[in-house]
Formats: C-alpha cells, structure tokens, sequence
C-alpha cells in the first residue's frame, strides 16, 4: 500500500517541513480528452498534493493543454519502481496512453474511445495488482464511447464488470452522503428493476462501508421509497409494502439501524438529516439533484463494493470550457483529498462478499 517518504521544505501553508510521511500512490484517469479532464490534471499539477499523483493519459495532450492554459508542465514518465516521488509544483507524473486521433479541445472523436477505456484498465489493474493504491477517475464522455461501438453506461458499471463485482454509487458533499440503489438506467427501468435482493445487497453494502471505510460504529440510514409519498399505503404503487418494507424490516431484526421507507419529497429536511448517517436513494435523479444544489463543485462520487477504491468529480466533461481556464477544481481536489486519506487508513473489518445474487442495476446490460 502506500510507500514512506521523506520530505522536506514547505507546506501549503508555508509551514516548514521535514518528515517521514506516508505518500499512497493515486492513479488519476484524465477521462474525456476533448473535455477538462486534460486541463483538470495539469491544473492538479501546480500544487503540492500529499499523495503521488499519476495521471493516465497522454501526455502530448497534457502538454498540448498547459499551452493553451499557459501553465507551467513537466512531465515525468511514469516508474512504477520509483515509489513515493514527491514532485515540484509545475511537474506530473504520467503513465502515457496513446490516442488514435488528434485531439481538439472541444471537439469529440470517437476513434479515441479506446484510448479512454484503456486508461480504465490500466488504473483497475494497477490498483488490483498494488501499483496503485487508490484511483480517481475525471469525466468521460458516455455518447461518444457508444458512438464508437461501446456499450457503455458509465464508470461505475465499467470497473464493476472488469472486476466482477455489485457496485454501489454513494456520493459526497460535506455531510451528506448519498447512495443509489440503481444508476444510470432510463426513468422506465427503474420500477422493474429493484428487487428484493438488489435493495438487500445494496443496504448491506452501504451499512459495511459505512462501518468500516468511515469509522460509523452504528450507522443510521434513511432509506427513500420510490414512488410519491412513498406509495401513500399502496394507492401510489406497491413497491413499498411488497419490496422495501420488507427488506428493511428482515436487515432491522439482524441490528441495522435503517428508517424507512420515507417519501423522498421530505427525507432531505434537517429534521430527519440530523440523526443520519447516509441516505439511500432508489434511482438517481431521486437522490442527486438535493447532494448537487448542496455542494456542486465540492461533491466526490465514491463507489463502493469494489476490491478497489475509486473516487470520482461530481461533474461531467465540459466541452465548452475545455482550454479555457474557467473550471473549477473544487471536486478533484476533493475526490483526491478524500483518495488520499481513505488509502491511509485500514479497513476495520473485511469486505462483504462482492458477488452476491443480487442483480446489479448498475447497467442496463444487467
């Protein structure tokens, strides 16, 4: 896991500096290399990071991108025997990716999509193999990959095929966190979708993490019905009475602390927020829009469930902004930040088996 070492000059803060710290090693997937993730790395690169950051990508882009940005970029050629480079402002470390075409900030081309995905494979792999120990991904752009042939319904439900797991999407904004029972599926999916076994999975899931990823002893966990007023006693839809409030009862009686199931028009009032630890969400513009309007731009997106740990942005590639400069960095720097101290410190317990029976609603493939 991560490597020890020694450091010496300034912090940040301009706090003087010489001591052994752990620096885990963070691999970062530039994503989309018409959008900002090109410039979201080489922005990243002008400040001191207390992980070794190696961002995926090309690096012809990288640089290609610091001129238009007119900043300052070295690129160091990625050594995976060289653990725990501690990089000057103005320097990345990069593990280079080719791309099939020339790249145009702005424009989108489908013959890179491969460059793209092969980022994905070489940060899973290289967290499964040790290389690295923990990755943050920058957007991609989902249309174009399809476009180039791809089934593809984001990043979630990419690593969780590669790795052969049930993921769980939980996204972060200061104290909220909030995790989905289904993702990126369309609107008329979702009702059929959710099941006994894919809500009871994705209830243990969240319930394991928060225990032994955030140190939550007994977490409370709101969990949100999926129809109006949570189905108004079956008038509004049955998937309460004949789905959630079982699962939810059968996961009581063996010691989870989980309440609902409540109408979601509600669950995101203080009064019920300021008892609870997590919210669960059944479907994504159920639980996203009230974590967006919370902190946008501070939000990180962290997938559980898997044998890795992965981080996200809140926020999608930006065709229009990509080169110019006018981007926030808030969510990398936090999805980095949050990499960063979750790689350097344990889990309390072992993880939940990763394959279950459940059916991951994930993907519309599934």
């Amino acid at each position: 896991m991560a490597n020890t070492a020694h450091r010496s000059g300034t912090d940040p803060l301009g706090n003087s500096v010489h001591s052994e710290v752990s620096r885990p090693r963070i691999a970062l997937t530039a994503g989309e290399p018409a959008g900002i993730g090109p410039d979201l790395a080489v922005m990243l690169a002008q400040t001191w990071r207390s992980a070794e950051i190696v961002a995926i990508t090309n690096a012809a882009v990288l640089e290609a991108r610091a001129a238009l940005l007119d900043l300052p970029l070295t690129i160091r050629p990625f050594d995976p025997e060289n653990r725990g480079s501690d990089d000057p402002p103005g320097t990345l470390c990069v593990l280079d990716v080719p791309f099939a075409a020339p790249v145009e900030a702005g424009t989108l081309d489908p013959a890179n999509s491969a460059g793209v995905l092969a980022t994905l494979d070489l940060a899973v792999d290289g967290c499964i193999d040790g290389s690295f120990d923990a990755m943050v991904t920058a957007p991609v752009h989902k249309g174009v990959i399809n476009d180039a042939g791809v089934e593809f319904t984001g990043h979630t439900e990419y690593i969780a095929e590669r790795v052969d797991a049930n993921p769980v999407m939980m996204l972060l904004a200061g104290d909220l966190r909030v995790a989905l029972v289904t993702t990126h599926l369309p609107l008329a999916d979702v009702a059929s979708t959710i099941d006994a076994p894919l809500l009871e999975n994705v209830l243990r899931i969240v319930h394991h993490d928060l225990v032994a990823t955030f140190g939550i002893e007994n977490p409370r966990v709101l969990v949100a019905g999926l129809n109006p007023h949570a189905g108004e006693g079956g008038h509004l839809g049955r998937e309460e009475i004949d789905i959630i409030e079982p699962v939810i009862r059968h996961l009581c009686n063996e010691g989870m602390d989980l309440v609902g199931p409540l109408p979601a028009d509600t669950l995101f009032t203080p009064h019920h927020l300021k008892n609870a630890d997590a919210v669960v969400a059944m479907y994504h513009d159920q639980g996203l829009p009230v974590l967006k309007y919370e902190g946008f731009g501070r939000g990180v997106n962290l997938t559980l469930g898997l044998p890795v740990l992965r981080t996200s942005v809140d926020h999608g590639t930006a065709l229009d902004r990509a080169g110019s400069g006018d981007i926030d960095t808030g969510s990398l720097l936090e999805a980095v930040d949050l990499a960063t101290r979750l790689s350097q410190e344990p889990a309390t317990a072992a993880p939940p088996a990763r394959k279950s029976s459940a059916r991951s609603a994930s993907s519309s493939r599934a």
